[in-house]
């Protein structure tokens, strides 16, 4: 039995992560963690939860988190999770991260980024990069990993075979992606209200939204030199759900079934990545709620272009799923435990 906290347990990420472990006859959540709600059952924050889990909220603090976990899923605000986990690895814990203080590689990318200086910049080194797509084996090894973000997920496994296989330039890359509500968090600011955006669509971040530099990060290793990418993000009335469209331009000749091809040997093994048969395109409705990445393929040969459409819910695999994902194998499990449950659809 694998004692859990998840701490930052009441926001939307920290609440999905809680929903699915709560099933796991493998693991306990002996913690929720959460400094806006102590004492309080965490059943009264989510009644959803109701006789199922109604612990009380427990203060962030580092020795009773050692005393009643053996590993910690972090769900906390960037520059907060860079004090506790030096701590949280000198006794002995294993650590996930959502934040993005141990994503980045380059200390100074991270800095100028996120406006902050780096609480413990020794421990980057030691982090991996959580999508086990492409860091599996690091992973299962890793201390301290790093969940990637929403939109890097959505866009760098779009990407990745095109980029690695050297079919596609490195240069003028786009992306345009789209968000649920959820995706920005457990906010009541204006902007996130029902009556604000509710019937409407609208883009932000546009050129210098904050998961930019991380998506440049991932398909600069993929291709082995610099990439840039132009990345537009969207806010759409729905609660959960990311699509994403990408378009690269060819480098040489290539059919739809060629590329489609090569699409489905990369991912061949791969659980939670599911390559549509040509002609179809992916929809939130069809991953909402589960771990699973759909991408659908066509090749435009009048721009001589490959364009390429990923789904996933930025609360599944775009985040509380792909970090239980990385726990399993972590952990000595099967990657796929708790996880293969389908989309809600409706």
């Amino acid at each position: 039995m694998i004692r859990v906290a998840v701490v930052g347990a009441t926001g939307y990420v920290g609440m999905e992560i809680v929903r699915l472990l709560h099933a796991r006859q493998d693991v306990r959540v002996t913690s929720v963690v959460s400094n806006s709600f102590i004492g309080k059952p965490f059943s009264s924050i989510y009644p959803s939860l109701r006789g199922l889990i109604d612990l009380p909220c427990d203060p962030l603090d580092a020795d009773l988190l050692s005393e009643k976990a053996d590993f910690l899923i972090l769900a906390l605000p960037h520059g907060v999770s860079g004090d506790l986990v030096p701590k949280m690895l000198t006794n002995g814990k294993k650590i996930i991260d959502h934040s993005a203080d141990f994503r980045f590689r380059d200390l100074a990318v991270y800095e100028a980024t996120y406006k902050v200086a780096h609480p413990s910049p020794d421990r980057l080194g030691e982090s991996v990069y959580g999508m086990p797509e492409l860091y599996r084996e690091d992973i299962r090894k890793a201390r301290l990993v790093a969940d990637p973000g929403c939109y890097p997920t959505c866009s760098v496994l779009g990407i990745a075979p095109l980029l690695r296989n050297r079919i596609v330039s490195t240069k003028g890359i786009i992306i345009n992606a789209a968000s649920g509500i959820s995706g920005a968090g457990r906010k009541t600011e204006l902007p996130y209200s029902f009556c604000e955006s509710q019937e409407s669509m609208k883009a932000y971040g546009i050129g210098g939204h904050r998961h930019t530099p991380e998506i440049e990060q991932e398909l600069s290793l993929l291709a082995g030199e610099p990439v840039m990418v132009s990345f537009v993000p969207h806010l759409v009335p729905m609660k959960r759900g990311m699509i994403a469209t990408m378009h690269l331009d060819l480098l040489q000749d290539a059919t739809v079934e060629t590329i489609h091809d090569l699409y489905r040997e990369t991912y061949a093994n791969e659980p939670f990545v599911r390559i549509l048969p040509i002609g179809q395109y992916p929809e939130t409705r069809f991953v909402s709620g589960s771990n699973y990445i759909d991408i659908g393929l066509f090749v435009d040969h009048r721009m001589n272009r490959v364009l390429v459409v990923s789904a996933l819910d930025n609360l599944g695999k775009g985040s509380s799923g792909q970090a239980i994902q990385a726990m399993n194998l972590m952990c000595g499990l099967p990657e796929t435990e708790g996880l293969t449950a389908p989309a809600f659809y409706l």
